[in-house]
């Protein structure tokens, strides 16, 4: 398992285009991996961080998201209700834009904490949106493919132009 610098990776980077290998060792140097991600994501200012975006390759998120604090690892995504129009969702690894995204009203996910033991976390609003977001970046997605057509265009032309 690389060892992760604190430093966010930005959109760019083909470490956010590559999708998450899962977690099989939860062992003390997987939780020191957890530890370093919820210091870099509180250094942020963020409620979610992904280990893509500090350039490790598993797949394991953390957050801080509408009081609740959790690492998922290997997490699986259920999706309910229509897509709704957010308020601007932002990312770390896209600073200093935010976009309205479409999003599903509720998620659940399932998965493992760092101890190995399972986990689920269900929510709506910005935990739903939250935990799709971070689920995202472990398949290589960022919140801005997610974007409608001329909208999405507009995003990246801002985000790379």
């Amino acid at each position: 398992m690389p060892t992760p610098s604190t430093a966010i990776r930005h959109v760019g980077d083909p470490v956010l285009r590559t999708r998450a290998t899962p977690v099989t060792a939860f062992d003390d140097r997987f939780r020191a991996l957890v530890a370093r991600m919820f210091e870099a994501m509180a250094a942020a200012d963020g409620v979610g961080l992904a280990a893509n975006q500090v350039g490790n390759d598993l797949a394991v998120f953390v957050l801080d998201c509408d009081g609740v604090r959790a690492v998922v690892a290997n997490p699986e995504l259920e999706l309910v209700g229509d897509l709704v129009e957010t308020e601007p969702e932002g990312c770390l690894s896209v600073p200093g834009h935010s976009w309205p995204t479409p999003r599903r009203a509720r998620a659940t996910v399932r998965g493992q904490d760092e101890h190995g033991r399972p986990v689920v976390l269900a929510g709506e609003g910005l935990l739903a949106r939250c935990l799709q977001h971070e689920v995202d970046h472990l398949a290589g997605r960022v919140y801005l493919d997610r974007l409608p057509g001329p909208l999405r265009r507009r995003a990246w032309a801002a985000v790379t132009g």
